[in-house]
């Protein structure tokens, strides 16, 4: 394991490399992410009679796919044994609203998950709704917080 001064996903000569997380205890981890989309009031209206279908249950479909398939889409993310993984989506004045929160009992954070499955249900809702609006806009994916393992909780202020 490398010290807490140097870049963990990084070898001696600074080529990328797969943390080795065998060493670390299994503990219970929590992440949540958000995201938004961005929607004209006109879309938000009509999020269920798209003519693809509803698209806040898609969208929350693949929110879980996503995080279920976070280790194939980042290369140096190890593959965790999700417990839960939960998608709200909240329609707003400015279009919708994402949260994701993932639990994990591993060696290793749940953080890419969740920002995973932020992003793919945000994915989703555009494509969902292009077709209507193309002035949709996927923003301010980011990580809200996060609890268990080494460097312990974090919370955005």
């Amino acid at each position: 394991m490398s010290d807490s001064t140097s870049f963990s996903h990084l070898d001696e000569q600074g080529a990328a490399r797969m943390v080795d997380v065998s060493e670390k205890p299994v503990t219970r981890r929590v992440a949540e992410a958000s995201c938004r989309v961005l929607l004209s009031a006109e879309t938000v209206a009509r999020l269920s009679e798209l003519p693809k279908g509803d698209a806040l249950a898609v969208a929350r479909l693949a929110g879980v796919q996503g995080a279920k398939q976070t280790s194939n889409l980042i290369p140096l993310a190890h593959t965790l044994l999700l417990d839960q993984v939960d998608v709200e989506i909240e329609t707003t004045e400015s279009g919708v609203s994402i949260r994701s929160r993932v639990v994990v009992h591993g060696r290793t954070g749940a953080e890419m998950e969740a920002l995973v499955a932020c992003s793919n249900a945000a994915l989703a809702l555009y494509d969902m709704v292009k077709a209507v609006e193309r002035q949709a806009v996927v923003t301010d994916l980011r990580l809200e917080r996060k609890s268990g393992g080494r460097h312990g909780s974090f919370e955005r202020r």
